[in-house]
């Protein structure tokens, strides 16, 4: 549906007029509307069904169109009925009607059938009008006299959920039936303002946020001084209009009136009558409030600080000055002369304009946008007259512009064929990729010409130099004009040419003419008129002409504008322009015609007299030869061959032969009065005399020579060559100088030393080179032939630097005697980050495979101090600027170990600090952010910057992580390059082409401005160390002028400081006895907290008046200015705790609104706001194991899944593994038996005694936590976003396993659920990010009542003892609640107490009831903390971890707790219920540790049976364990992986199959029980492949079986598993193995690497026999061998093996292993889309291929190609046989071997399973990420899938029982 936006003309794109994809019917003609200046069509008849206009033509076709807004451009006709009819369709495929006509007289609705009355608006003033103002009904009828044009927009999406509760899809057909005169009709998913057009909101500077203006095509003529609300009519439906009859279609009472209507001089304002509602109703209304409401900006305080609780009628006009900002800035103060008479009164709504009165009189007028805010105070009687802020200037970044470009140092980009002299011969225009450059050759000075949007492909001078024409290369190439003199652009014209090759301008200026190639590839000649160009700039196509013949020069005469010639392969041809035709003639070439002629020239000078036309013309080729031209006579005088001259000695040079050998292949040819200069591949510029006898001048250069051009003085001879360089020959002094050098490819990165100004830069042309800032000139050259260097970094006070390679090689320079002083090679992969500590002792590099190095950079080894491994983010992507080190040296920072995260280490040691998770810092979208660029500022403010791939820029931090700004939309694409100036004042960051400077701090109305001028991606920019200058790399080197420096260097560094944070400082603890720990066991007197007095905790609710938000980093500011208002949030929370003034009363839960003035002396730092009139809290993640995160995923669920009707040929038997990463997401009823748990987006129910599983499903994402009734009758799950709706909870039947309904409250994921102890309610509660509790009544699972919470929470239970009492905890305390229920409204009431400071956790993360009144909390601190439920007060707290504790479970007098130190303990606390009845002084003596388990990881899920003597655990680890503490005994339940599964092989007698991971683990497993039986993990490395070994029919290795298995080291391990260990360990690639495969015999494996190189290895002693090469350079993604005839193919051998690599190659191979014989069969090359190198080659699906299993000679191959699908090849006879169509790309792929199936996995987390050879397919869901491999068994009776670490077992269903083989043909 991308091409239906932003809109879709309908009667245009269905070619209305041309009646083919339409129908009429009756009396439809075309007219013209004299109102509309424009075509209509007129539908007119007595009998609507039988005069109409229908779209599509038939009924069985469909529009398609899916915009949810329609737009209907038409007019009633008078005294007519007219109806109009749209069919819609829902997302279930129902068509729905909707009919709307001023014939029906009500609302009617049917299930397929929606009809609206439609009332008619009538001329204002006339009879119709008024008798309509007070008319109560039978408004509907004829369209009265007057009536207009009308815009009607109607919203289906609205109008299907609305009536009919159904889900809008698309718009199917439309009917429109006399008597109507309609224009056109639109579909959009934009709200259009039809009185604004773009053009008016441009002009005028609207920034409309709701609306957008109306596109020219929707536009109705508005005549000049006219209003179009005058005119024309505009109906929003559904509509808020209040005419009769209800549910009609309407003018609204929104719609704009005229202007100066009577009735909006003064606003009336009527009370609103008092409603009462209840609480869960409140609630609602404010949760959709918060949801719908636009976004809080910060806003001005108001100086009082009462509390308005009385508005008073305000008349308020804004007044419009047009174009006021300009008078304004002419006039000066007498702008303000301007009378209220004279001023154009415009009235105002209440849009955005919020009006505050309070009791002195004075109003407050606060316009709050996103972009401008203006205050106006006056007097309430007086009408308040202000100009409105959108357009007054807006205050920006200073100075404007903030940078100059100063230098550029490059050339060429897309030729090094195309430079110019002057006229004068003192400057040299050339081309630097999209910019021209004028270089003044005396002084090095540069002139810019910018504008070209792509590289520069030619360009040209007129005779006198005042005219330079320039054109670009591309689709689109355009030509521009310029002024030369003043360098401004005269003209700009497309050419209609591809990639135009040649530029030239006759003489005179008057014409241009150009060469390129057409659409065809066939060149093409354009001829344009110019004589205008500098008076108006206009420019005419005199002629073109289209020719097969090759151009690569084309030249128009010197002396006749109408004359030119060309030259290319094979051919010379004349040209001439007569009578507006371009014709040519060819010359007559004889014996060399063969010729590739690469130049032409004409003769110079002129004798009074000869005929101009009568001269030589000089043309130049590949082969040396240089033909003369008699050009009057078109005939060839003379011709030549130039050969190179062989020196015999020293002062000697042998003369020029014309006869023998290899001639010289040249380029460029250049002709003066005196001499010839050409330019050949040899690099030689050579000065010929005329008759070219032989050479008397000649430069060597270091490329070849490809372009000369001699000045207009013939006393310069301009050269360009291949190799970048542009310099000059001063013939008279015979010295040459270089103007020019470039780099020849992309430059990767740069780096500068400050203090000798040198600059040096890296490049993908393998070299490194150092410039001289202030010159641009190339001082060294080091050049790498078989490494591409990719980040360099000077050492910020010695003439050294070092450079990174892509082999992972380090090398450190010494500039000043050109040598090499170290070499470090500690990476493996490419080198993405290189810096040197400021102070100049350390030197850190990062590679690209995640390994970080930290050097010692005093000695001139620069050894290795420390290295660690898998710190930094895989990839290159965070290069060349990985590594940022703080300015105080301190501080290391990059991104990783995922590119979710930024680490923080100690620079000196790297240590590691701190972890920051940029991923969960956006709370508006569903993707997770990942962190690109990091960038310290000063450490004088301790703030680290991060842009993210959702183009935002983060201010965290830097000792904290905290997040302190963020500023979205910074680039178009993601930022490539971060930056900030010493003094904190700007930032610089680059994208794509851009260079954008900020305001560092944010303060301007507009806090950026940007830059253009690279023609390609910037690679790296930052501000050079005398911040003077700003430096950006990419296609050239850019050296800006940074304007700022010179003011910033005239002040001192600003104080700036943080906003200040109350209580940075940890309070002390006092010393005493009962701080220490007796031997690690816990305390046998435990400590109690001071007591404190009765609490009376109050659920606040939100008063929106009373709280006013503000920016925090200008909350000094506003202090300042208004010192009777302290601004901040309320104690993180606006739960407020108080004293109880009553404390001998009985204290129950109220509700009670709290202003902001009553509660100063709480207010303590500024609070981090969430949504529109929201409470503050923490909407960060909480530093919490605890609260669930789900894990990333970058693939999505695919919405076109073809699921299985009727019988399915696949059946879910089991379910491996269990969501280590889930919370509370297993269940166990021990009286029932019910054991659930989740793995993914299944819920899998398991049958503790068979094994046997039942599985629900229905999640489409991955399912957080799990609840079960108490009676195990209904199971609730809850997942993510369901099809982006919110969070779905799914209550399921558990007896029959079906889903009873679903559940959608939550935004995001749901925390935690629970059971009220007698099933009647049901509580749920979202995360960090949703913060609401949400109450269920079970019966019919219907919504009681919701609240939203201040701060986020981890756990909440029952109480057991009470049926409508619960508690939950979190960050900053408890919540107690209380469910009262009143007839059919429910309450909730909140009792919330602080956590104690005795127990020093800022964070409670699980709780469990025990039935004796006593509550039990674990706090992220390890500490254990009782609560008297009674009194709702903590009495006790013990040490009972040293990590954080998530699970608490309490039976009777038993405690058992686990933590994140994998630790599972059980406690024995009888003795608090003893502490809990003597009061808070009393002390126990045997709160005693009785049992401890240690488990493979963190405890995420715990149940235990009533007596606590066994239950079921679940770690991290994706385990589920039986424990046992009678017997202290723990058994592993369901074992899984924790991290990805990289494949599965199955044993060739299908008993057992084996599994492998990324965490380096090689687990094996039984077939029919999948329980696990033995583990094999190598410590550190990745498990990428493996293999099992074939059946060996031999004594001697019958009873041998083995696994082997490649790792990302490159080692290849082989496993005995009947001996289950290790027996033999190889390392026969360099890289990671990616795939493996044994021979058939077993003797031989043959393993592929990521780097293309497959090594054939002997099984027995491990010696590698060969290596093969073919695929280098492309990792290999698959191998497979099978068996084959001995002589088949015509090879030797009873074997064959394929090989696939990523880049779309296979190879076949026949072998021979005993004779060592291996050959190729056939080569494979999958074609792909032509732009497939622009793509990110990780992204690409993987190509993959197999043998069919059924017939012989078949290769079965997915992968990227030009669409989805399976190629079947046939190796008998070389070609493709088959194509079968893919609606997803395959991301795994395994053909069945019986060939009857074909298990294709998607990106779509759906399992295809193609049928054969009928060709039909099924989609099985259930899988929560990519199905990134699949297998079947060996005999096909099984499948087996894989998505991350999600393991599931098919069984095939439809097999033949025949076990005949299916073919493919």
């Amino acid at each position: 549906s991308a091409w239906q936006r932003p809109y879709v003309n309908i009667f245009k794109h269905f070619k209305l007029e041309e009646w083919k994809k339409s129908t009429k019917e009756g009396d439809v003609t075309g007219v013209m509307d004299k109102t509309l200046k424009c075509t209509v069509y007129r539908i007119r008849g007595p009998i609507p069904p039988a005069n109409y206009i229908q779209l599509p033509k038939t009924s069985t076709q469909s529009l398609g169109l899916v915009g949810r807004y329609l737009y209907l451009l038409f007019k009633p006709i008078v005294s007519k009925y007219f109806v109009v009819h749209f069919d819609a369709v829902t997302e279930g495929s129902q068509v729905i009607r909707i009919s709307f006509s001023n014939l029906f007289k009500e609302f009617k609705s049917t299930a397929t059938w929606l009809q609206f009355p439609f009332v008619c608006s009538a001329v204002e003033g006339s009879v119709y009008n008024a008798t309509a103002k007070t008319a109560k009904q039978d408004l509907v009828g004829l369209a009265p006299p007057g009536v207009k044009w009308t815009c009607l927009m109607m919203d289906l999406e609205y109008l299907l959920s609305f009536y009919l509760n159904r889900h809008y899809s698309h718009l199917k057909s439309i009917k429109l039936c006399s008597n109507m005169f309609v224009k056109n009709i639109f579909t959009s998913d934009l709200v259009f303002e039809p009185s604004v057009t773009a053009f008016k909101a441009k002009r005028a500077g609207l920034v409309l946020h709701d609306v957008s203006p109306v596109p020219r095509e929707m536009a109705f003529l508005v005549p000049k001084g006219e209003t179009w609300h005058d005119i024309y009519d505009y109906i929003r439906f559904p509509s808020d209009g209040v005419k009769m009859p209800f549910d009609s279609i309407q003018k609204g009472q929104s719609s704009p009136h005229k202007k100066d209507h009577p009735t909006h001089c003064t606003p009336v304002r009527a009370n609103p009558p008092t409603v009462s509602v209840s609480k869960a109703v409140q609630d609602r209304v404010s949760l959709i409030q918060q949801i719908t409401s636009p976004k809080t900006v910060p806003c001005r305080r108001w100086r009082s600080s009462q509390i308005i609780t009385n508005i008073p009628k305000v008349h308020l006009d804004t007044t419009v000055l047009p174009h006021c900002d300009k008078e304004i800035r002419e006039s000066g103060d007498e702008a303000t002369a301007i009378s209220d008479e004279s001023a154009k009164l415009i009235p105002v709504d209440d849009g955005g304009i919020h009006v505050f009165a309070g009791q002195s009189g004075r109003v407050s007028v606060e316009k709050c946008s996103g972009d401008t805010e203006e205050v106006v105070c006056t007097k309430v009687p007086t009408p308040t007259r202000f100009i409105c802020q959108k357009f007054k200037d807006h205050k920006g970044l200073q100075p404007d512009p903030i940078l100059k470009l100063k230098r550029i140092i490059g050339f060429g980009g897309c030729t090094m064929k195309c430079a110019a002299w002057n006229k004068s011969g003192s400057a040299v225009a050339y081309p630097c990729h999209a910019i021209v450059v004028v270089m003044e050759i005396d002084t090095g000075q540069q002139r810019f010409f910018i504008g070209h949007t792509d590289k520069v492909s030619a360009l040209s001078f007129n005779g006198t130099s005042t005219l330079l024409a320039s054109a670009q290369t591309g689709n689109v190439s355009l030509v521009r004009i310029w002024n030369f003199n003043k360098g401004n652009c005269l003209a700009m014209f497309k050419t209609h040419v591809h990639s135009v090759l040649s530029l030239s301008f006759s003489f005179s200026g008057r014409v241009l003419c150009g060469v390129g190639k057409d659409s065809r590839g066939k060149s093409m000649v354009v001829v344009w008129d110019t004589a205008k160009v500098s008076r108006d700039g206009e420019v005419v196509v005199l002629a073109k002409a289209h020719t097969e013949v090759d151009i690569q020069v084309m030249k128009i005469a010197v002396f006749d504008d109408t004359r030119m010639v060309s030259c290319g392969r094979d051919n010379i041809r004349l040209w001439r322009v007569r009578s507006g035709a371009l014709r040519s003639c060819p010359v007559n070439l004889g014996e060399y015609h063969c010729l590739e002629f690469t130049d032409v020239a004409f003769e110079e000078g002129h004798l009074a007299d000869k005929d101009p036309a009568d001269r030589m013309l000089f043309a130049c080729s590949k082969s040396g030869h240089i033909i003369e031209i008699d050009y009057k006579n078109v005939v060839i005088k003379n011709a030549r061959r130039l050969f190179p001259s062989q020196q015999k000695h020293s002062h000697q040079r042998e003369t020029v032969t014309f006869n023998s050998g290899a001639g010289i292949a040249i380029n460029s040819i250049s002709v003066s009065a005196a001499f010839c200069a050409t330019g050949s591949d040899d690099g030689y510029l050579r000065l010929w005399p005329l008759d070219f006898s032989t050479v008397f001048l000649e430069a060597e250069h270091e490329g070849g020579v490809s372009f000369v051009s001699i000045d207009p003085n013939g006393l310069k001879v301009l050269a360009a060559t291949t190799a970048g360089n542009l310099g000059y020959l001063d013939i008279p002094s015979r010295g040459y100088t270089t103007l020019m050098r470039s780099h020849t490819n992309k430059i990767l990165a740069f780096s500068v030393d400050g203090i000798r100004r040198h600059l040096v830069t890296v490049s993908e042309d393998c070299t490194i080179r150092v410039w001289d800032l202030d010159s641009m000139q190339q001082l060294y050259d080091f050049v790498s032939a078989e490494e591409t260097p990719c980040a360099v970094t000077f050492h910020p006070t010695q003439q050294i630097f070092a450079c990174g390679f892509s082999s992972g090689v380090v090398r450190i320079f010494n500039v000043g005697n050109s040598s090499l002083l170290a070499e470090q090679r500690q990476h493996r992969g490419k080198v993405i980050g290189l810096v040197f500590s400021p102070n100049g002792e350390y030197m850190y590099s990062a590679g690209s495979l995640g390994s970080l190095a930290l050097y010692n950079a005093t000695e001139e080894g620069h050894h290795v101090i420390r290295i660690l491994g898998n710190v930094v983010a895989r990839g290159s992507y965070h290069g060349p600027d990985a590594l940022t080190v703080s300015s105080d040296s301190r501080y290391l920072a990059f991104v990783g170990p995922s590119e979710y995260i930024v680490t923080v280490m100690d620079a000196h040691s790297l240590d590691e600090i701190m972890l920051i998770d940029v991923s969960i810092l956006d709370l508006e979208t569903t993707t997770l952010d990942t962190a690109l660029k990091v960038c310290y500022s000063s450490a004088a403010i301790n703030q680290l910057l991060v842009t993210t791939s959702s183009n935002k820029i983060l201010w965290l931090n830097a000792k904290t992580g905290k997040l302190i700004r963020e500023v979205c939309n910074i680039h178009k694409t993601v930022s490539t390059s971060l930056a900030v100036s010493e003094d904190i004042q700007y930032l610089l960051t680059a994208g794509e082409k851009v260079i954008k400077v900020w305001d560092y701090h944010m303060k301007q109305d507009i806090n950026f401005q940007a830059f253009i001028g690279h023609s390609e991606i910037i690679q790296q920019a930052m501000f050079t160390p005398d911040q003077l200058s700003v430096i950006s790399v990419g296609d050239a080197i850019f050296v800006w002028d940074f304007l700022a420096g010179v003011l910033d260097q005239e002040t001192s560094l600003p104080s700036i400081q943080p906003f200040a944070l109350h209580g940075t400082e940890a309070p002390s603890v006092a010393d005493g006895s009962e701080g220490c720990q007796n031997g690690g066991m816990p305390r046998q007197s435990v400590p109690v907290p001071s007591s404190s007095p009765p609490l009376n905790v109050s659920a606040i609710e939100r008063n929106e008046q009373d709280v006013f938000l503000s920016d925090p980093e200008s909350k000094d500011n506003h202090n300042q200015n208004d010192d009777s208002i302290t601004v901040g949030r309320i104690g993180d929370s606006i739960l407020q705790v108080h004293e109880n003034m009553h404390s001998g009363e009985n204290v129950s839960p109220f509700m009670k609104p709290v202003s902001l003035q009553e509660h100063q002396e709480e207010l303590d730092e500024p609070a981090s706001w969430f949504g529109d009139g929201d409470f503050p809290h923490n909407n960060k993640r909480p530093d919490s194991y605890k609260h669930f995160a789900a894990q990333f995923k970058a693939s999505s669920v695919s919405q076109a899944a073809v699921l299985p009707v009727g019988k399915e040929d696949l059946k879910l038997k089991v379910v491996i593994g269990y969501n280590g990463n889930g919370r509370g997401n297993m269940v166990w009823n021990p009286d029932t038996a019910l054991f659930a748990y989740s793995c993914g987006c299944l819920v899998v129910i398991e049958d503790l005694h068979s094994g046997s599983q039942k599985h629900l499903t229905g999640h489409m994402e991955e399912i957080s936590t799990l609840a079960v009734s108490h009676d195990a009758q209904d199971l609730a799950s809850a997942s993510g976003n369901q099809n982006k709706t919110g969070c779905s909870i799914f209550i399921w039947n558990v007896a029959g396993g079906c889903c009873k309904t679903v559940l959608c409250q939550h935004t995001t994921e749901v925390q935690a659920m629970a059971y009220s102890r007698d099933d009647r309610l049901f509580m749920s509660a979202g995360d960090y990010r949703d913060l609401t509790i949400a109450l269920w009544d079970t019966r019919k699972y219907e919504l009681l009542s919701t609240t939203r919470i201040s701060n986020p929470l981890h756990d909440l239970a029952f109480d057991p003892t009470a049926v409508n009492e619960f508690a939950c905890v979190g960050v900053g305390g408890v919540h107690f609640w209380l469910v009262e229920q009143t007839g059919n409204e429910v309450q909730l009431k909140v009792h919330r107490v602080s956590i104690p400071d005795e127990v020093g956790a800022d964070e409670l993360t699980a709780l469990c009831y025990n039935s004796d009144s006593v509550l039990y909390t674990a706090t992220n601190t390890g500490k254990i903390c009782a609560w008297d439920t009674q009194q709702n007060r903590c009495f006790m707290t013990w040490d009972a971890d040293e990590g954080e504790i998530g699970i608490v479970q309490c039976r009777r007098y038993r405690l058992m707790t686990g933590s994140n130190t994998k630790k599972i303990r059980l406690w024995a606390v009888a003795a608090v219920q003893e502490m809990r009845l003597e009061g808070t002084r009393a002390r126990s003596n045997s709160v005693l540790l009785e049992h401890e388990m240690i488990l493979d990881g963190t405890i995420v899920s715990a149940v235990f049976d009533d007596i606590m003597n066994m239950g079921i655990v679940g770690t991290t680890a994706g385990t589920l364990w039986y424990i046992n503490w009678a017997e202290n005994t723990s058994i592993r339940l369901i074992s899984g992986h924790r991290n990805k599964v990289n494949q599965v092989t199955f044993s060739p007698d299908e008993s057992h199959f084996a599994t492998c991971a990324e965490d380096g683990s090689l687990r094996v497993w039984v077939m029919h029980t999948t329980e696990l039986v033995v583990q094999f993990h190598v410590l550190n490395q990745s498990c990428l492949c493996m293999a099992w070994s074939p059946v060996v029919h031999s004594r001697k290795c019958a009873d041998k079986q083995q696994i082997v298995a490649g790792y990302s080291d490159g080692t290849i391990r082989f496993f005995g598993i009947l001996k289950t260990e290790m027996e033999l360990k190889i390392h026969p690639h360099p890289v990671a193995v990616s795939a493996i495969a044994y021979s058939m015999d077993g003797e031989v494996i043959i393993s592929g690497g990521k780097d293309g190189l497959m090594a054939v290895s002997s099984s027995r002693t491990g010696i590698t026999i060969r290596v093969i090469s073919d695929h280098k350079g492309s990792p290999i993604t698959a191998i497979e061998c099978t068996r084959k005839k001995y002589d088949e193919f015509g090879l030797d051998g009873c074997e064959m093996w394929l090989a696939v690599s990523s880049d779309r190659r296979v190879s076949v191979w026949a072998t021979d292993w005993h004779k060592d014989q291996c050959e190729l069969i056939d080569w494979l090359t999958f074609p792909a889309p032509i732009k497939s190198e622009l793509c990110d080659k990780s992204t690409l699906p993987p190509s993959l291929a197999a043998f069919s299993r059924s017939q012989s000679g078949i290769v079965v191959y997915v992968g990227f190609g030009a669409k989805p699908e399976i190629i079947l090849y046939n190796l008998y006879k070389k070609q493709t046989i088959k194509k079968i169509p893919l609606p997803q790309w395959a991301t795994s792929m395994s053909p069945s071997p019986g060939g009857q199936f074909i298990a294709i996995g998607t990106n779509g987390r759906l399992l295809k399973l193609i049928q054969y050879p009928c060709g039909k397919f099924q989609d099985f869901a259930g899988h929560n990420d990519i199905v990134h491999f699949s297998q079947f068994t060996p005999s096909g009776k099984f499948l087996l899938s894989v998505a991350y670490n999600e393991v599931l077992v098919w069984e095939v269903q439809n097999l033949h029982s025949n076990h005949t083989h299916i073919h493919y043909l």
